[in-house]
């Protein structure tokens, strides 16, 4: 009869088969067998508890013993349903639930079985059993930063360190719901944003199903109860009208205290001096062990927990880890609802704006920037999402593009300019005023995407590229100056694969096919083996055979030859230092070298083609292959020889591993920017990197704005990015922002030359409505090109002080008549974001217009035919002329199966022509192509029209006259 009823108590839906159970008593407590009977019975008999309970005379104690069942049930039903609802718009979404536990028994089948019914993850971590506090504590922090970890529950634990251990579970990951954070919040009520833990949480069910009317009123014995377990009960418990009394068994009124409970909880096993009669008759719960602490005690101290026949708790203990397993869907709701984009919640900083203007590092320094942590957080970055460097800047790993892979993209505006004066017209300013004016005053999600700036220019002649005036990156110093090292760890690869180049040339000058076959697979305790990249270009060979030791001559002949022609080598050296002494050289003049010797040069570090990877990259493998794509020479048959060839590829992916992670900074305003990439804006695409801009539009949000910027005139950095970058990148810009200024127009329309460092004539500091009228010609074209593309154009007009309202007034109707979809002055540089509100609504709204982006030309026609395009309809070239040299590259390019490439135009940025002196719209000219050359990694062709320096010289007076250091407060002066 009893097993008939325990059979009916415990079967459950998923039972196929029924269960054998005996009874036996223990102090006054019932326990009952339960095992399988199509399995052996265990070693040691598992008996479950039973639940004691003042019942009526002839009453069942076996059918109240399992109470908890149901209850399992009714938890194990509502978080499948829970799951299924998170499931819809997340369909493949799996809540994941590891189990930390010292020691190797399997503590967590029971977890297991739950967890797949529901259709969860669980993952086991078993510590040894000698790991220290500090041991287990790492293994807890490194599964805190699991981003496929979505809960940590722990168990079996020495009590000793249990507070360290349960404290560094993540507060988000804690579906324990022990630690002192989660408690605090459950003891101030808030019970929305903590987790009550499952133990406390099976015993409230229970007592409420043992009391069978509401707890409101009833007295309630806490008995043994202690830690965590205790704090979480006494609150829950009050807040249902009971109350509650926590005592230790040795207390002197213990039996009058139980006499006066009307419901017992019992945290410990019972000391054998207790006399059983105490408790014989009284309604208790017992949760003296649990599964989620893993240990109990009782006054003879710790002991760990066995399957036998002093296992407490067992009914609670099931209930618990199901409520365990409900925790872990509550906290995984919350984490899907965490990487929904939502209106950032920013702390904006005031500025206070001087008359006049003071420098732009004055500003600077008189600005307080947050610390990069807190910015992370605001905008929706994990603590394992970002690397600090120092307190101002961070790196933000690519692992947020998976967690936010799903989330909208927001608006991608894109800032470019008319054909700049030697001065600049502020396209980094206008970026900067742009975001500022958008989150700081209209409070909108926004982000700014620059360039990295090359130290070269910074010690050179133009100083600082941070922005400007009220609108700039902060700090300043930290922005111009290292930064975080990518510019470095670009060198260094550089570097590398040169000197790769030449010791191979030298080596297989000096050395038989044997000799250098020892080398490049030499012999290692016995044995010869191909490393990875060698296997690959074996195969690219067409060489099957991967035994060292079997490869006849001729596959030895053909795997160690690569035959660089020196006279092929495109790759160059760089260093980012101005040094014009380093345009040309000679290497190899040393007697080491055995007479070995070629002309090369060094080029700036930001002309180097792997700046131009980094900057079109979107993830690390696609760098890692681009870099294996590298063409740096051919070999004496024509045929381009690579990184890949040269075996350096990883090596060069590993020096660029964290220079792939964008940094992040901010504006005076405090709101965010990226600072990723800064490739040379004429003979690369001048635009700063994917990467940057793809994890800016998933921060922001669908309704945010992106905000970028394209080097030089729109004629060179906007239409590399389109034709370039949004190849790359996939992404469709939203709107264009076109940068013009009276000083710029006014040189179009005939002004006088404009020069770095020498006053301006009084043609640009006084009104002149002709010279501004004829100049605007300029600005028309670039509107034209912008609408080649089919993108809305907004024009941004940067006012200075020495601007009439008429001139301004005249700029903003022609650029309206011409196409513009609105015409904006801005006062960004003296007024910070406050100065470019007008220009960030006529965004917004440019944003709601018609877009039909298309790109200039299709990659599959002929190389000489894209660039006759480009000429004929940017710059506005009557034809384009090539040099012998320039066809014949262009004949072996096509030969070596890189036609269908992108153009990247290298050009003089003073002039929509090849020439720097014609000014406005010149017309009618041949544009003569000099040379054509490949950037094979980074994915384009780079025609050369006239001659491109890339390594700029010093000037008579250079910047550094101005730069200084101050060995009191450290503190960098002059830098602009």
């Amino acid at each position: 009869m009893l097993r008939r009823r325990l059979c009916a108590a415990v079967a459950d839906e998923r039972a196929t088969a029924p269960f054998v159970a005996d009874q036996r008593g223990n102090g006054g407590v019932s326990f009952i067998r339960v095992w399988h009977p199509g399995r052996h019975a265990p070693r040691s008999p598992c008996y479950f508890p039973a639940v004691q309970r003042k019942a009526p005379p002839g009453a069942s104690q076996v059918a109240v013993s399992l109470l908890g069942c149901p209850l399992v049930r009714e938890v194990i039903e509502s978080s499948k349903k829970a799951l299924s609802l998170l499931q819809i718009e997340h369909p493949t979404f799996k809540p994941t639930l590891s189990i930390v536990q010292v020691g190797d028994d399997d503590l967590g089948q029971g977890m297991r079985n739950f967890a797949q019914e529901i259709g969860l993850n669980i993952v086991c971590s078993c510590l040894p059993r000698e790991y220290t506090e500090s041991e287990v504590a790492d293994e807890i922090l490194k599964l805190n930063e699991d981003p496929k970890v979505h809960g940590l529950a722990l168990c079996r634990f020495n009590k000793s360190y249990t507070s360290k251990i349960l404290n560094a579970v993540k507060l988000e990951k804690d579906v324990n719901g022990v630690t002192d954070a989660n408690l605090g919040r459950l003891v101030h009520g808030d019970m929305n944003e903590c987790v009550i833990p499952p133990t406390a949480s099976a015993v409230i069910q229970l007592l409420e199903k043992l009391a069978s009317t509401s707890l409101d009123g009833k007295k309630v014995l806490l008995l043994g109860v202690e830690g965590p377990i205790e704090v979480s009960l006494q609150c829950l418990l009050q807040r249902k009208g009971v109350m509650t009394m926590s005592c230790p068994w040795k207390m002197k009124q213990l039996q009058a205290t139980l006499h006066d409970a009307d419901l017992v909880v019992v945290g410990s096993a019972k000391p054998k001096e207790i006399p059983v009669m105490w408790m014989s008759e009284m309604t208790t719960v017992n949760c003296s062990y649990d599964f989620l602490q893993g240990w109990y005690s009782d006054s003879y101290g710790e002991h760990p927990v066995e399957h036998s026949d002093q296992t407490p708790g067992e009914v609670v203990n099931q209930l618990a880890m199901a409520l365990c397993l409900q925790n872990l869907i509550k906290l995984s709701e919350r984490w899907v609802q965490a990487q929904q984009c939502k209106k950032w919640n920013l702390r904006c900083l005031k500025l206070q704006s001087h008359s006049p203007v003071p420098s732009d590092i004055e500003i600077s320094r008189g600005q307080s920037p947050k610390a990069v942590d807190v910015l992370a957080r605001e905008i929706g970055l994990l603590t394992n999402e970002i690397e600090i460097y120092g307190q101002t800047k961070a790196k933000v790993r690519l692992s947020l593009l998976e967690r936010l892979k799903d989330q909208p993209d927001g608006n991608y505006v894109l800032v470019a300019g008319i054909t700049p004066t030697p001065l600049g017209e502020g396209k980094s300013t206008v970026t900067i005023g742009l975001v500022q004016a958008l989150t700081a005053h209209l409070k909108v999600n926004s982000f700014a995407c620059l360039r990295q700036p090359s130290q070269g220019p910074t010690f050179g002649v133009k100083g600082g590229a941070a922005g400007g005036g009220y609108a700039q990156v902060i700090p300043m110093e930290e922005f111009n100056l290292h930064l975080t090292g990518d510019i470095h760890a670009i060198t260094a690869a550089n570097n590398l694969l040169a000197a790769a180049i030449d010791a191979r040339i030298l080596h297989e000058n000096t050395q038989s096919d044997k000799a250098l076959y020892n080398r490049l697979v030499p012999l290692v305790h016995g044995a010869r083996k191909f490393s990875a990249i060698q296997l690959a270009r074996m195969k690219r060979l067409g060489i099957n055979n991967t035994d060292p030791n079997t490869l006849t001559e001729e596959e030895i002949h053909r795997f160690v030859r690569l035959d660089i022609d020196p006279s092929t080598i495109t790759w160059q050296r760089v260093l980012d230092t101005n040094d014009r002494f380093l345009r040309k050289i000679t290497i190899g003049q040393a007697s080491t070298e055995k007479g070995f010797s070629r002309p090369a040069q060094f080029d700036i570090a930001v002309a180097s083609e792997i700046m131009a990877i980094l900057a079109l990259t979107t993830s690390l493998s696609d760098m890692k292959e681009r870099l294996g794509k590298i063409v740096v020479a051919n070999d004496k048959s024509g045929q381009p020889v690579t990184a890949e060839d040269l075996g350096v590829t990883g090596a060069l992916s590993v020096l660029m591993k964290d220079a792939i992670k964008p940094t992040l900074m901010q504006t005076l305003e405090g709101t965010p920017v990226f600072v990723h990439a800064g490739p040379f804006a004429n003979i690369a695409h001048g635009n700063s990197s994917v990467l940057a801009d793809k994890i800016a539009l998933k921060l922001v949000g669908k309704d945010g704005f992106v905000v970028t910027e394209a080097g030089f005139g729109a004629d060179i950095g906007m239409e590399k990015f389109f034709n370039i970058k949004c190849r790359a990148s996939g992404l469709v810009p939203s709107v264009v922002v076109l940068v013009a200024t009276v000083r710029a127009l006014k040189m179009h329309g005939g002004g006088p030359n404009v020069t770095a460092g020498a006053p301006l004539k009084r043609e640009y500091t006084e009104e002149n409505l002709k010279l501004v009228s004829d100049g605007c010609s300029n600005l028309r074209k670039q509107i034209e090109i912008a609408q080649l593309f089919g993108v809305p154009v907004v024009v941004a007009l940067n006012v200075f002080r020495t601007d009439s309202p008429a001139e301004i007034d005249l700029v903003c109707e022609i650029a309206k008549q011409s196409g513009a979809s609105d015409a904006v002055p801005c006062n960004h540089w003296s007024d910070g974001g406050r100065g470019a509100v007008e220009l960030a609504q006529a965004v917004r709204r440019a944003t709601n217009q018609q877009n039909a982006f298309r790109y200039l030309y299709d990659l599959e026609i002929p190389i000489a035919e894209k660039i006759r395009i480009i000429a004929q309809n940017v710059y506005g070239a009557q034809d384009i002329e090539l040099s012998p040299a320039a066809q014949s590259q262009i004949d072996r390019y096509s030969q070596q199966g890189f036609g269908n490439l992108p153009i990247c135009m290298a050009k003089t940025h003073l002039s929509l022509s090849h020439m720097p002196e014609r000014k406005g719209v010149p017309t009618g000219f041949i544009l003569p192509i000099s040379d054509v050359r490949a950037s094979i990694g980074a994915g384009f062709i780079y025609p050369l029209v006239g001659t491109m320096s890339t390594m700029p010289g010093l000037p008579t007076r250079p910047c550094f006259y101005d730069i200084d250091l101050d060995p009191e407060t450290e503190q960098v002066k002059g830098l602009f």
